[in-house]
């Protein structure tokens, strides 16, 4: 199964020159890719919803809301490593789409195609916050239906030339949108998420499906039947469906233990799974340079 790797974009290890690092040196490594996430900001007053709050787990809110306050624009810190690397592919897991026009993450979703050479994959979810909701100038409700409609434009875009979309939420007038991907017929898109809807969502209208980190694995399994469902619902090859697991590793924890942990993903649906530090706690250069080593891919050859 391939394994990639959190690209640093949030707290303090997360900066241009480690970013550099870690991708060029986990292409080197083996790992299969490298991945970005958003956040636009962080309340400064009151909590975060109680069903996110973790007050039962104070270690793991800390940890939270550390890796919150501080992160870079994930297609961007892509931009930048794009140029370093040759082969590794880079994508989002996941950027919340509806804060940005579908017209407008096409153009910069093809913009990365042509800057990583074929090599960028698009994770897309609804998101969560509403005071994101409130600064992106976009209605909380609805989220749901808001995305299948985005989901819909944003592959007419990217994959129409001369595009014309009407809906409900979003429009494009007849218009021509090149460049065209490199990728054929379009980049990859995936979409997070956990109710049923979203599964289906996943199936019918994307290529796969990133899971919650607070979903167990057994969570995870039937999960994805349900996306692999929608997609044989739609007239899909479900066998093609892709579920991204995004493994939150902490720099003191057991390597080895996790090693065989990673191994096992494959037997709950998982097609690929990404070791990520930027949920971790007191994560540095040094310490995310032991994590790299001891679970690359190529560390068993």
């Amino acid at each position: 199964m391939p394994l990639g790797f959190g690209l640093p974009v949030s707290g303090s290890w997360a900066t241009p020159a480690a970013m550099v690092h870690v991708a060029r040196r986990a292409e080197e490594l083996g790992y299969s890719s490298l991945w970005s996430f958003q956040r636009v900001l962080y309340p400064a007053e009151g909590s975060l919803d109680p069903a996110w709050d973790d007050a039962h787990n104070p270690a793991k809110r800390s940890a939270r809301d550390a890796s919150y306050q501080q992160v870079h624009e994930p297609l961007l810190a892509l931009a930048h490593v794009a140029s370093h690397t040759e082969r590794i592919r880079l994508g989002t897991a996941t950027i919340c789409a509806p804060f940005t026009p579908p017209a407008l993450l096409a153009k910069s979703v093809v913009t990365m195609d042509h800057l990583s050479g074929g090599r960028f994959t698009l994770g897309v979810g609804i998101g969560w916050m509403p005071h994101e909701y409130a600064a992106a100038g976009v209605p909380h409700e609805r989220r749901g239906a808001r995305m299948e409609e985005y989901l819909r434009c944003l592959d007419a875009l990217l994959t129409q030339d001369p595009v014309e979309f009407a809906g409900e939420f979003y429009s494009v007038p007849p218009s021509q949108t090149g460049p065209r991907p490199v990728q054929s017929p379009r980049p990859p898109v995936l979409v997070g998420g956990t109710a049923p809807a979203a599964l289906r969502r996943a199936g019918r209208l994307a290529d796969g499906w990133i899971p919650s980190t607070r979903q167990s694995l057994d969570e995870v399994a039937e999960g994805a039947a349900v996306v692999r469902d929608g997609a044989a619902e739609a007239g899909r090859d479900p066998d093609a469906v892709q579920v991204l697991l995004r493994v939150v590793v902490q720099p003191d924890d057991d390597l080895a233990r996790v090693r065989t942990e990673l191994q096992g993903l494959a037997a709950h649906g998982v097609t690929e799974a990404f070791v990520d530090l930027n949920f971790a706690r007191d994560t540095t250069a040094a310490r995310a340079e032991r994590v790299l080593d001891a679970l690359a891919p190529t560390a068993g050859d």
